[in-house]
């Protein structure tokens, strides 16, 4: 059990940092394709290397009747609704806001935890979020959101709501199912209810973009790195810990957005950033050792 734990907390350690940088990439990239063109064509490279993953692992890709309607829900809610808000989110805001702001997952899947799969409210989960979003305001900080970026912060709490939402649901997936083939057709249903709004704004983006190497870089990044790969390992991690205690994880996302600042972009860090890593470092032992 404590193996799982091990286990279940790197692949929520390694799909959390690996959107860590993803804020500065949409960022980048949401200045040339709009927020529901970017995450279709993310999706779009994610679905085909997915599919692909399946395949070479010969996997049964048949479900159950009565198991379709909750993986199609997470498609819809998880895959679609949470990224698109998270990317609008970012474009109208910035990079920074996107990952406080999302932080506050941790708190809305001990909530839905407690709803929907009767996970008990011990004091270590509620002490380890506590310990965890206190860490993620000492790094990034705290800043006035302003009227300006109030849309924005809007759109990013939906973000962080729903993807909540879609984390527990994903306990109540049956086991028997490979978390690529959940995540291959949660995205593909998401790339789905997307392709309609593309289809019907294909005339106002300038699609000649998707020519630079830059933009193919990063959507090669969100594509294959941020979708296929960190999903999975997401996916894969929340069956092995219980759902509260998996949403912690998620603070590594502006822990690794900032250290990569400092480290490629040369922006300053001080204190605040170190003090933040020992209480996100104290909440992740908190959750590992007394969680259920």
């Amino acid at each position: 059990m404590k193996k799982n734990k091990i286990f279940g907390a790197l692949y929520l350690s390694l799909a959390a940092s690996i959107w860590g940088g993803m804020f500065v990439v949409v960022k980048v990239v949401v200045a040339f394709i709009p927020p529901v063109e970017l995450v279709w064509l993310r999706y779009l490279i994610a679905v085909v290397v997915l599919f692909a993953i399946g395949c070479a692992q010969h996997m049964d890709w048949r479900v159950k009747r009565k198991d379709w309607p909750l993986i199609l829900f997470i498609g819809v809610i998880g895959n679609a609704l949470s990224i698109v808000t998270q990317e609008a989110g970012t474009w109208l805001s910035s990079a920074q806001l996107g990952s406080v702001i999302t932080a506050a997952t941790p708190t809305f899947m001990i909530l839905f935890a407690w709803w929907l799969l009767k996970e008990r409210l011990t004091w270590a989960k509620i002490a380890s979020v506590a310990l965890a979003t206190l860490g993620v305001l000492m790094i990034v900080g705290v800043h006035a959101i302003g009227a300006g970026n109030l849309l924005g912060a809007g759109f990013l709490m939906i973000a962080a709501l729903t993807w909540a939402f879609m984390s527990v649901l994903i306990k109540l997936v049956p086991g028997d199912y490979p978390p690529v083939q959940v995540t291959t057709l949660a995205t593909a249903t998401a790339l789905v209810c997307l392709s309609p709004i593309v289809l019907m704004q294909r005339s106002t983006v300038q699609w000649h973009y998707l020519t630079q190497p830059k933009i193919i870089v990063c959507l090669l990044y969100l594509g294959v790195i941020s979708t296929a790969i960190a999903f999975v390992m997401w996916n894969r991690g929340l069956r092995l810990m219980n759902a509260a205690g998996s949403g912690l994880f998620f603070v590594f996302q502006p822990f690794v957005g900032t250290l990569l600042g400092w480290l490629i972009l040369g922006e300053a860090i001080g204190f605040g950033f170190w003090a933040g890593v020992l209480l996100i470092s104290a909440s992740i032992w908190i959750t590992i050792r007394y969680s259920d």
